[in-house]
């Protein structure tokens, strides 16, 4: 699969915000916009990286022209054995007890559910997520009323589902969008001009609709609000507008000028090592540079993480998170079978009464 450097632009976009939203100084003083600037870093990169997956599921099976029969299920092997890797990771990340919410059981659940729309045709992905941002939200409403959410516990499938900051119902819708996206020409300049139009248009909707709702009704409620991981069609819609115009631009700025993105780039090749390099180092410094966070602290976590990246990048190529995935799934779905033994033709047949010739017979194993 070759590399898009736009993709990766984008997905270093996400894992620096994230970065940001873990370890970045507050600016609630500020009022434009409400909340202050950190709250762009809210919610927003994560939702951003989890679409990514979705465009990550279409490129491993073929992109814009998708595989099928052998080629299929060998996509489909190495996305579940990526999935199981991702919840062993996330889970040791949890173990941590950092203050930081873990994503990756959450993500990987979501990377193994992706398989089953690999073969969907565009407009029913887009259909399918637009179903998902309608019914997710009451869903998750509705089932978080009758069961015990536990965010500390990440293999809970009840958390996984409805979890309070990345509830797998509502996120899906996340996942089809990507799946989507993957399958369009992502180094077209139209593909780019229609992504940024869509994105425009969801953030419209999504913050123009949470305020309209707002005026309507006179106070916020929990279904149309569009605050950060409320989880409401509002906050779907805007946010996967914003991740579809962080998309269209690093797409268009990747195509003229992939030099210019390196850094960030390399660090959105790197994204796995990248964010759980940031947690360790979390863990090592203590909570204080989450819950005490200062702009010396934040811009030294970018400067790092975006300087190790890159460096490694240009010297070594995969990350050590991503070479672990990428032998353990392709050896896990290699899936090819064994060659058969040549077939005997009519020549082939000895005469009555002829010796019979000694063939050495390939091993079944």
């Amino acid at each position: 699969m070759r590399r898009i450097v736009g993709v990766d632009t984008a997905r270093g976009v996400a894992v620096l915000g994230m970065v940001t939203a873990h370890v970045g100084p507050g600016d609630a003083w500020r009022t434009l916009p409400p909340g202050g600037w950190a709250q762009l870093a809210d919610g927003r990169p994560s939702a951003l990286f989890v679409l990514l997956a979705g465009v990550g599921l279409a490129l491993l099976s073929g992109g814009a022209d998708p595989v099928d029969g052998t080629r299929l299920v060998q996509a489909r092997l190495r996305i579940l054995v990526r999935a199981v890797l991702l919840v062993v990771l996330g889970t040791a990340l949890v173990l941590l007890e950092t203050p930081v919410v873990v994503i990756l059981v959450v993500y990987a659940g979501l990377f193994a559910a992706g398989v089953v729309a690999l073969r969907w045709p565009r407009w029913a992905l887009v259909v399918a997520a637009v179903l998902v941002a309608l019914v997710g939200p009451p869903l998750r409403r509705g089932l978080a009323g009758w069961v015990e959410v536990v965010d500390a516990r990440p293999l809970d499938l009840v958390t996984v589902l409805v979890g309070q900051y990345y509830p797998a119902v509502v996120w899906i819708a996340y996942v089809l969008v990507g799946l989507a996206v993957g399958r369009s020409d992502l180094r077209s300049g139209r593909t780019h001009a229609a992504l940024a139009l869509w994105g425009a248009a969801l953030v419209l909707l999504g913050h123009g609709g949470a305020w309209a709702a707002r005026l309507l009704l006179g106070r916020v409620t929990e279904l149309t609000t569009a605050e950060p991981h409320s989880s409401t069609l509002f906050e779907v819609a805007g946010n996967t507008g914003t991740s579809l115009l962080v998309l269209a631009a690093c797409l268009a700025v990747g195509v003229r000028w992939p030099r210019a993105l390196a850094p960030v780039s390399a660090t959105g090749a790197l994204a796995l090592t990248a964010y759980t390099g940031q947690l360790l180092a979390i863990a090592v410094l203590g909570d204080e540079v989450v819950w005490q966070a200062t702009t010396a602290g934040w811009v030294a976590f970018l400067l790092v993480t975006v300087g190790l990246c890159w460096l490694w990048r240009a010297t070594l190529g995969r990350g050590p998170l991503e070479l672990l995935l990428h032998v353990v799934s392709v050896r896990a779905a290699d899936v090819t079978p064994d060659a058969l033994p040549p077939r005997r033709t009519p020549t082939d047949v000895p005469a009555p009464g002829a010796p019979t010739p000694t063939t050495t017979a390939p091993s079944p194993d």
